[in-house]
C-alpha cells in the first residue's frame, strides 16, 4: 500500500512540474493576472482550478501553442478533468508568440521584499541563483496603450519549483505587488528567449557559493 502511495505522490508531482513548465512558456503570452492566478492554484494543488481555465483563457486570449507545448498542455491538465474539446480547439503555431516586453536593469538596492525573499531561497532545496529585474509591457488600455514598470524576479534551480514559486508570489503581493511576476527556472534547461531577455538585464540579489553565473 506504500509504495502504490508513494507512486500516486510521484505521479501528481510530475504533472505540477508539467504544468509549471508550460505556464513559464506563457509568461508573458498571457495577462498577469491570468498566470499568476494559475500558479498560485498550482501551488496550492487546486489542479482542476487549473485545468478548467488554461485551455479556456488560451483560446480567450487567441494565444496558439507549439506542437511541444501542446503536448505539455495535454501531459499536464488531461487527467485533471480538463475538457478534451477545450484541449483540442487551442490553437496550432510554428513558434510562440513573442510578447512585447522591455526589461530595464534595477538598482542593487535590498528592502524589504528583497530580504524576505532571499530568506526563503536560501532556505529552499536546491536554489542556485537569485534575481531581480524590472519589466515594462505595453498593455491595451482602450484605444491607447499604457506602458507598466513592474519588478520581475526570477530564480534559477530549486525543487519543487511550482510550490517555491506560489510562495514567493504571496510574498511580493504582501509587499504591494498586485499581480506579482515570480519565475522559477530550471538550473540545467534552456531559457526562453522571454527569460533570457529578463536575465541579461537582471541585476543578482544572491548566488550560491557553487553556482555558476547564468548565461543569458
Amino acid at each position: 500500500m506504500t509504495s502504490v502511495l508513494l507512486s500516486d505522490q510521484d505521479a501528481e508531482r510530475s504533472t505540477d512540474l508539467l504544468c509549471h513548465e508550460l505556464l513559464l512558456r506563457l509568461s508573458g503570452r498571457l495577462p498577469d493576472e491570468l498566470i499568476w492566478r494559475l500558479r498560485d492554484w498550482l501551488a496550492a494543488g487546486s489542479r482542476i482550478a487549473v485545468s478548467t481555465t488554461l485551455p479556456r483563457e488560451l483560446l480567450r486570449h487567441r494565444v496558439g501553442l507549439t506542437e511541444q507545448e501542446c503536448d505539455l498542455l495535454a501531459a499536464a491538465v488531461r487527467d485533471w478533468g480538463a475538457s478534451r474539446r477545450a484541449l483540442d480547439a487551442v490553437l496550432p503555431v510554428d513558434g510562440p508568440d513573442q510578447p512585447a516586453t522591455d526589461f530595464t536593469a534595477t538598482p542593487p538596492a535590498i528592502g524589504l521584499a528583497e530580504l524576505s525573499m532571499l530568506a526563503v531561497v536560501r532556505g529552499h532545496p536546491g536554489c542556485r541563483e537569485l534575481l531581480q529585474t524590472r519589466r515594462a509591457a505595453v498593455v491595451p488600455v482602450g484605444a491607447r496603450a499604457a506602458r507598466r514598470d513592474q519588478r520581475m524576479v526570477l530564480v534559477r534551480g530549486g525543487e519543487r519549483p511550482w510550490l517555491l514559486t506560489g510562495t514567493l508570489q504571496r510574498l511580493l503581493r504582501a509587499h504591494g505587488d498586485r499581480t506579482p511576476i515570480v519565475e522559477v527556472l530550471d538550473a540545467h534547461g534552456e531559457p526562453t528567449d522571454y527569460h533570457r531577455a529578463a536575465v541579461r538585464t537582471a541585476t543578482v540579489l544572491w548566488r550560491g557559493p557553487t553556482a555558476a553565473p547564468t548565461r543569458a
